[in-house]
């Protein structure tokens, strides 16, 4: 399986998590909540559809909605399938979502892991946002090193095309420690609650 293919299935998994939806209202909520799916068509989500009701992690369910003792169905008209998430398929979502592997901070898989940091357990989180933020200072190092190697051989517009490309670095290096240091403030202040006598009657 690519990673592509993984990263999607990830993501289904994720959104079946919050509730059942059918083909079109998943495919909706990859183009517009996780907007690297953009690209994706219906000829790229059945497929993974299929594969994951195959593995028992989600099944298909009919959605007809119900009709009056004296009506008649349509003839030709079928129902709508929902896909729902199973035990199972919950069981390693949950699973996927505790990996903080080099995976988790590459581009792609940085913005759909993200992108349910609302399901992921606060420490997976810290791993994730740490790892990410530390595969981009190495990055930015390379970057740096490297103009200053090629600097009086570049164009003017090479240049700046470069230093825009650190820039943008940079600024994502600037909100990742922004989001470390809030949820550091927020594990701080669990502590303290958690660390706080109970009030008692006197």
């Amino acid at each position: 399986m690519s990673r592509r293919s993984g990263i999607l299935e990830f993501a289904v998994l994720g959104l079946l998590r919050e509730s059942p939806m059918h083909g079109y209202e998943l495919r909706k909520r990859l183009n517009t909540s996780l907007g690297v799916f953009r690209a994706f068509s219906y000829g790229s989500l059945y497929p993974c559809l299929k594969g994951l009701v195959a593995r028992g992690w989600i099944v298909e369910e009919a959605a007809g909605r119900p009709q009056e003792p004296s009506a008649a169905p349509l003839a030709g008209r079928r129902a709508k399938i929902v896909y729902r998430l199973t035990a199972e398929g919950k069981e390693h979502f949950e699973e996927l979502l505790s990996q903080t592997g080099p995976d988790a901070w590459e581009d792609e898989h940085f913005g759909i892991r993200f992108a349910f940091f609302g399901q992921t357990s606060r420490d997976v989180r810290m791993r994730v946002l740490e790892g990410r933020r530390s595969r981009l200072e190495e990055r930015l190092a390379k970057m740096r090193a490297s103009l200053a190697r090629t600097r009086e051989r570049l164009d003017d517009y090479t240049l700046e095309l470069q230093r825009h490309g650190m820039e943008s670095v940079e600024r994502e290096v600037r909100w990742l420690n922004e989001l470390i240091e809030s949820e550091r403030a927020g594990r701080d202040q669990r502590d303290q609650r958690d660390q706080r006598p109970e009030d008692t009657d006197t």
